[in-house]
């Protein structure tokens, strides 16, 4: 399945337009990335498509990958060191578990524009909007064909 199957091309127009929504609030700058496949441990995969991405380039280092895997059913949501720092161990556990509703529902869209606007609200408490603030990320959903080579213990189901 391509990306335009699994969010066609008027819902990334609406996930961009949700983060552009969401980051006027805050610093934090929101990315969502789309695979097909996670055949390992979704975190590690996270965790190197977050530095594939380039996304520890923020001058704040407060950036936030929203990755899923939807094939494999997996997702995962992984700040950089600043918002790890930050914030309380689970923080984003209430986030996942909608968005894992949402996506169990054939709702991505929705759900991600949902959680996108509540990501925003939660940052704007720890990294507050600078009226100089630049937007330093692309906006744009990123996908990949979902080939990699993790066969870690599969951690992070959407089940």
């Amino acid at each position: 399945m391509a990306l335009a199957d699994f969010i066609p091309n008027e819902g990334q127009r609406r996930i961009a337009d949700a983060i552009t929504a969401a980051e006027r609030h805050t610093t934090g700058e929101i990315c969502v990335h789309v695979t097909p496949r996670c055949r390992g441990n979704v975190m590690k995969r996270a965790v190197k498509t977050f530095n594939r991405l380039h996304l520890y380039t923020t001058k704040r280092r407060n950036a936030v990958l929203i990755f899923i895997a939807y094939d494999d059913r997996k997702l995962a949501i992984l700040g950089d060191t600043a918002i790890h720092e930050a914030v309380p161990e689970g923080f984003w556990d209430g986030e996942v578990e909608e968005l894992t509703n949402y996506l169990k529902a054939g709702r991505p869209v929705d759900g991600l524009c949902a959680i996108i606007a509540r990501m925003g609200e939660r940052l704007s408490e720890y990294f507050p909007g600078e009226r100089d603030d630049e937007n330093e990320l692309s906006n744009e959903v990123t996908f990949d064909n979902g080939d990699d080579d993790d066969h870690d213990e599969d951690n992070g189901n959407m089940e």
